[in-house]
């Protein structure tokens, strides 16, 4: 096994260890371009889950202070917010998956 193919699909991996560090360290370190496309693409993938926790997290602290001043409907206020940690959830589960299948697919 190449010792490339493995640093590649470790990039990958790192979504269940070292989230964006690892990526990054592999794309400044490593010489050989394909590592370094595999690098930038399990760091691109890795940015997907950081992004949606953030946007719901604004989403979710400003709907709870306007919920709290004013007399809006629970969906709006609170149930929106609940929907859309589900729906952040739900992406961070593929891309977590996505990234284990393509470690894989890298190693083979």
């Amino acid at each position: 096994m190449n010792s490339n193919k493995v640093l590649a699909s470790l990039c990958y991996f790192s979504v269940l260890f070292a989230g964006f560090i690892f990526p990054v360290i592999v794309y400044f370190v490593a010489d050989d371009q394909e590592v370094k496309k595999h690098a930038k693409k399990a760091f691109l993938s890795h940015c997907i889950p950081a992004a949606t926790i953030a946007i719901f997290i604004i989403l979710g602290v400003t709907m709870g202070a306007m919920h709290q001043y004013s007399d809006i409907s629970f969906l709006v206020g609170g149930g929106l917010v609940w929907i859309g940690f589900a729906i952040a959830g739900i992406v961070n589960l593929v891309i977590v998956v996505w990234n284990i299948v393509q470690g894989i697919r890298v190693l083979k």
